[in-house]
């Protein structure tokens, strides 16, 4: 297996210079703050090409030796509902609002359905079920850390200036999918049109312009800047950013898989739907 602690050095690297970030489109949520379309100077950094998987953080788990995350602090975690055997799905709790979700005791990154699962056949699936102290621990150990919001942005765009998408404008250019979000009903029936119902193997869709994968949909991605309406930069307070959408992302309730789309997540908050890719100083 790849030494872990080496991914600095195999990351891309993002050339310094202004992108403009954010959106004007007509299907925003105003409540995420998309808008205004502004330019946002970078500096040159590094971003792995893909999310942190069960695999790598298991090696972190295993040399480290103590690290226990939050989730198995707490005793569970949020898990789709339709990724349960029925069993098990009809027993744990339906939060108010959000219905297809369970409260899952056991739940955690090895085990992401609870009781029984595991990660052996998904070992190149993005890891799960982390938090932010989660995904920084990872980081630190790595030597890297979490990106900026900029940073994430300026990276999932891969060198298109105001595109909808990180590969265009197109959802489905010539019919073929380039993300792993829902179709269908949601959320009483998913079509699978582009092969999954829950994660997917990092890798599985085409790399966009800079060389990176799934930027839009499979996991939600944490980023270090805490969640202000107002894009002041900072690193403290209890909601983060999360940016890119998950594989329960549809445009009749949550069209986040947009480039420019941004979200906020309690930083305790690890569920079956949110990870990580990390970054650097150049």
């Amino acid at each position: 297996m790849e030494v872990v602690r080496s991914r600095a050095d195999k990351a891309i690297l993002i050339p310094a210079g202004t992108f403009r970030m954010g959106t004007e489109d007509a299907d925003r949520n105003p409540m995420d703050a998309e808008s205004p379309i502004r330019e946002v100077e970078v500096g040159a950094f590094r971003v792995d090409p893909t999310c942190v998987t069960n695999a790598e953080f298991a090696t972190f788990v295993n040399e480290t030796g103590w690290y226990v995350t939050e989730a198995e602090e707490f005793g569970w975690s949020y898990v789709f509902g339709a990724l349960l055997e029925p069993e098990l799905r009809r027993a744990s709790q339906k939060p108010p609002g959000t219905p297809w979700w369970r409260a899952v005791h056991g739940a955690r990154w090895d085990a992401p359905e609870g009781p029984g699962s595991s990660v052996a056949d998904r070992a190149d699936h993005p890891v799960v079920h982390v938090s932010l102290r989660d995904a920084e621990a990872f980081a630190s150990w790595c030597g890297m850390r979490l990106p900026r919001e900029a940073e994430w942005e300026k990276a999932a765009r891969g060198g298109l200036d105001q595109a909808r998408y990180a590969w265009g404008d197109e959802l489905t250019p010539n019919g073929e999918h380039r993300c792993n979000i829902w179709q269908g009903a949601f959320p009483v029936r998913n079509t699978l049109e582009d092969g999954y119902l829950g994660t997917a193997p990092v890798r599985t869709f085409p790399p966009h312009g800079f060389g990176l994968y799934e930027v839009a949909g499979n996991v939600w991605e944490w980023c270090s800047d805490t969640w202000d309406a107002g894009h002041a930069p900072s690193m403290s307070g209890d909601v983060r950013v999360i940016r890119g959408g998950s594989y329960l992302c549809h445009d009749s309730y949550c069209n986040r898989y947009r480039v420019a789309a941004r979200h906020a997540s309690a930083v305790e908050d690890a569920s079956g739907n949110k990870g990580f890719r990390l970054a650097a100083d150049a």
